[in-house]
């Protein structure tokens, strides 16, 4: 198996303390939003025999395993990450697998550069996601009840928002929230931060169900994303909870660790919370109005000590390892690729010891064990 060498991305919604302080080394300063494990092309983890993604494009039934090479092709289908957000991170949604193909071949057809600003689709996958809390973790997942939303804004008496409280007690309710966001995402930009103006200063005035939105408007003044944000679903998460978020579900991270894994894309439609291109026409096309409670996962425990975050996508499986002192070795060896990652303790994997925030990569069918006391996350595929 490798060790994994990888590297720490210094977004700017990043928290400065929190992937440091699981490393057990001095903060930087500077915000450090997320930690990539994987092989994906813009920051491949590196091991001693070289980086990840060039030792599975040289031999990928070696690293990968015939099951996964033959469902996934020659790729490492997931991305493994820690988060950290010590800020709101943009409101966005993904788009599933047969909108991602159409769209990034209608881009490269237009001949737009894959890194230009405006791009919409950075490659032709798909981007479902599971997000596993280390901390308590507060975020916003899927549309509330259209009522819900509208008592939520209606509460703020701000005068510009009326419209937008009535549409949302019209039926039927995925209508109600189309409408109400493309209302949203169009509405004059002068008048819209105005209105986002009165409604900061009005949460700010409430708190409790209100104050995240103050905190939002903070972070992005006069962005429609703040009224945008309370049409969604508030969800706190506990350490072990998580959140699976498919195609289509809009959802903004606030604050907090994880682990999170992922399909193996860069695809991002954003809806608001940002300064970066927000591309309406195809938003409104991907998003999925369905107002929904979001379900949140607690893992499933097997007799080997695994607890499974079970989710509907063969790309990743996510599991967790809670071991105590003295509990008898767990044999790990599997026919598919598998990342272990290290979140407390001192485990070991095989031969290695890994500390807080330390990761080895483990190559299709190669014998491993997993002793010593400490929690350990094991990221593979379903093949």
């Amino acid at each position: 198996m490798d060790r994994l060498v990888n590297t720490v991305r210094p977004y700017a919604w990043g928290s400065t303390t929190a992937i440091p302080e699981l490393l057990g080394v001095a903060p930087t300063g500077e915000p450090q939003a997320e930690m990539w494990m994987g092989a994906h092309p813009g920051a491949p983890s590196r091991t001693g025999r070289g980086a990840l993604n060039e030792l599975i494009a040289a031999d990928p039934v070696r690293e990968l395993g015939e099951r996964a090479v033959e469902k996934f092709g020659p790729r490492l289908p997931f991305l493994l990450k820690l988060l950290a957000a010590g800020a709101p991170l943009s409101l966005q949604v993904h788009p599933d697998l047969e909108q991602a193909k159409a769209g990034y071949a209608a881009e490269e057809a237009a001949g737009i550069p894959v890194d230009a600003p405006h791009r919409t689709y950075r490659d032709a996958n798909h981007k479902p996601e599971l997000i596993c809390a280390l901390t308590p973790f507060d975020g916003l997942c899927g549309f509330r009840a259209p009522v819900e939303a509208a008592d939520l804004i209606a509460a703020l008496g701000v005068d510009s928002l009326k419209p937008y409280v009535d549409l949302l007690h019209a039926h039927p309710e995925e209508a109600a929230l189309r409408e109400v966001l493309t209302a949203l995402l169009t509405a004059d930009h002068e008048e819209m931060a105005h209105t986002v103006a009165e409604a900061a200063a009005a949460a700010d005035r409430l708190g409790g169900d209100h104050a995240p939105f103050a905190s939002l408007a903070h972070h992005f003044p006069g962005d429609p994303g703040v009224i945008a944000a309370m049409l969604l679903n508030r969800v706190k998460l506990q350490p072990g909870e998580a959140l699976y978020l498919g195609a289509g579900v809009p959802h903004a991270y606030l604050d907090g660790l994880g682990v999170e894994i992922m399909a193996n894309s860069d695809n991002v439609l954003r809806c608001g919370l940002t300064p970066k291109h927000v591309d309406v026409p195809e938003l409104l096309r991907v998003v999925r109005f369905e107002p929904n409670d979001p379900a949140v996962l607690r893992p499933e425990a097997s007799a080997s000590g695994e607890e499974v975050y079970e989710t509907p996508i063969d790309e990743f499986r996510l599991s967790r390892f809670a071991r105590a002192e003295g509990a008898a070795p767990t044999d790990l060896t599997a026919p598919t690729p598998q990342i272990l990652l290290a979140v407390a303790g001192s485990p070991r994997a095989g031969e290695v010891t890994l500390g807080p925030g330390e990761s080895v990569f483990v190559p299709a069918g190669e014998a491993t064990g997993l002793t010593g006391a400490g929690t350990v996350f094991r990221a593979t595929v379903v093949a």
